[in-house]
């Protein structure tokens, strides 16, 4: 579906992204810039970068929207590595338009910003009277009051210098998992067991008056056996199952450091002087 400006409030209030042509996520929408002269809807600036601390700006020619997602035929390196512009929230420039439609291979044209609010409004070009202005970006209206900016809008008499900060946190990811596996083995166990067995020897006894009448009880020439049952221990193995151990698993919670680093930028504030002003004294300056 075309990108049209029914469903870009959909977008906005609902987090949408931007994918690449391969449906990498390439950052969260954060602004849309239409056209000045057509009200074409024709860049969008997504946060990229560590905890999307950067900002890219993406043509959307071509563009489609999945959902609450618009997809742009570029790559999200191609994206990644797009020369940086800074607006201020105000309009993005027709220099830096330039520069981004080079970087991304395709034409130019005016464009102003739809509001630092990041929600959808329709934009005008407004014009200004003034013999002294300068040139401003696109849908902006300068004077030159006090505190006039020759490069942006109005202010008041300071300048205001501003930093990017890193904000550095932590997030739980999964890295591995653990499982108990129990599996069968089979060993051999040697022991030692004692076992006793019955012997036959022949014992002989004199015949005496204790034992003559059973000496004389049978013939007196005759032919007989006696037979006498010996016994043995063998050893005999049984087994047994019994239960020798609990084996959970449990997680210990190992706290370490881990070192971070992102690029940030900064505003630094400097001036010169044309003609015959000359800085105040303990002020820095060049002295241009």
């Amino acid at each position: 579906m075309a990108l049209t400006q029914n469903n870009l409030n959909d977008i906005l209030n609902n987090k949408g992204t931007v994918l690449s042509s391969s449906g990498d996520k390439i950052g969260s929408v954060d602004q849309f810039y239409v056209d000045d002269a057509s009200g074409r809807i024709a860049w969008v600036s997504v946060h990229t970068g560590l905890f999307g601390t950067s900002e890219s700006y993406i043509p959307l020619d071509d563009a489609t929207v999945q959902g609450n997602d618009v997809v742009v035929p570029y790559t999200k390196d191609q994206v990644k590595d797009a020369p940086k512009v800074n607006t201020d929230g105000g309009a993005l420039e027709e220099d830096d338009q330039d520069v981004l439609y080079r970087h991304y291979g395709i034409g130019s044209t005016g464009f102003a910003d739809t509001g630092a609010t990041g929600g959808y409004t329709d934009t005008t070009t407004t014009t200004t009277t003034d013999a002294n202005y300068t040139g401003a970006g696109v849908g902006t209206g300068l004077g030159t009051d006090a505190g006039h900016d020759t490069s942006g809008p109005n202010t008041d008499e300071a300048m205001t210098r501003s930093e990017e900060r890193v904000n550095v946190g932590t997030r739980q990811t999964e890295t591995g998992r653990a499982r108990l596996r129990k599996f069968i083995v089979t060993e051999n166990v040697t022991t030692t067991v004692p076992v006793s067995h019955e012997e036959v020897r022949i014992e002989r006894e004199p015949i005496t008056e204790g034992n003559v009448g059973a000496a004389l009880s049978g013939g007196d020439l005759t032919e007989e056996e006696h037979e006498v049952i010996l016994h043995a221990e063998r050893p005999v193995v049984e087994k047994e199952t019994v239960p020798v151990e609990r084996v959970r698993l449990d997680k210990d919670v190992v706290t370490e450091t881990e070192t971070v680093s992102s690029d940030v930028r900064k505003e630094e504030i400097d001036f010169d002087v044309d003609g015959n002003a000359r800085p105040g004294d303990g002020i820095p300056g060049n002295g241009r």
